[in-house]
């Protein structure tokens, strides 16, 4: 098993092959969506350029995303093998137009031309007791970065206090300021607690969750079911034309907190809802 080519692979499935869950979800959007309404027209669309992604090996989305590694290993591993390996993969896949060029230098405005720079791939490792690696990738896109936010609580302008309730009224008004400019229908992923940048780390990882995947704490998992009924209300829709579907899912998970501050992050994800994982064990790679 070459280590470079199995994360080139990997790659490629997440930039060319929209995972089941999600072609699912957008399916079944598209068949709640009247006839001859634009959102209909919309899903349909996106339906056939997922299935010609899929056909030819081609990008989804023309705007490949940044480049997320999550790998969890074992003890006694080194972490420079991946990140090496990591790195040999993203040059190629960008030579072979997987990806597009997205690292760009925000001092010089130097696009590095093969998605290299700092922090670019962002890898993120950690240690776990199995006796196999997990590889994970998201291909984050801009767009859907954009619109995503992070609220303090109490935050007055709502009169949303440091609860549920208040959680619940900030993530609504950002589906409602997003509008379709990040790529609806998207998906959510909320971190509640922490501080300003781990309650972000813990949004973003929410997106490797499947769709309709509830969280294991009750209070949450209802937030989380009534989230998806309530922001598909909004009639924002697909790309903002309207309709039924403003998001695909809303994934929220909650961790410690000061007891002076309560941030509630909100990543968005466009319906280019791209991640995929590999496993490695016994020198055998699993793509899922």
């Amino acid at each position: 098993m070459d280590l470079k080519d199995s994360i080139l692979e990997l790659i490629r499935r997440a930039s060319t092959d929209l995972s089941e869950d999600v072609v699912k979800s957008l399916s079944d959007a598209y068949e709640n969506e009247d006839e001859g309404t634009p959102a209909r027209g919309v899903f349909k669309t996106i339906l056939e350029n997922v299935e010609m992604a899929k056909d030819k090996s081609t990008p989804i989305c023309q705007d490949t995303g940044s480049l997320l590694f999550y790998i969890d290993f074992p003890e006694g591993e080194s972490e420079k093998k991946y990140s090496e390996a990591i790195e040999l993969a993203a040059i190629e896949a960008t030579k072979k137009q997987y990806l597009r060029p997205n690292a760009v230098d925000p001092v010089t405005s130097k696009n590095s031309g093969n998605n290299i720079g700092v922090n670019a791939p962002y890898i993120h490792f950690h240690q776990w007791d199995k006796d196999e690696v997990r590889i994970r990738v998201m291909l984050k896109g801009g767009g859907s970065e954009n619109v995503g936010t992070q609220y303090k609580l109490p935050f007055p302008p709502l009169k949303a206090g440091r609860d549920l309730e208040g959680v619940r009224k900030v993530i609504i008004d950002a589906v409602v300021n997003a509008q379709g400019l990040g790529c609806a229908p998207g998906t959510l992923g909320i971190g509640i607690g922490g501080d300003r940048i781990t309650s972000y780390a813990l949004s973003k990882i929410q997106f490797f969750r499947k769709i309709g995947e509830r969280s294991s704490d009750p209070k949450i998992a209802e937030l989380e079911k009534d989230l998806n009924e309530t922001l598909n209300k909004l009639q924002i829709g697909p790309m903002g034309f309207g309709g039924k579907t403003t998001v695909l899912d809303v994934f929220i998970s909650s961790q410690a907190r000061h007891p002076a501050t309560f941030f509630v992050a909100i990543s968005y994800m466009c319906w280019a809802f791209r991640r995929k994982t590999m496993v490695l064990k016994n020198g055998e790679v699993i793509y899922d």
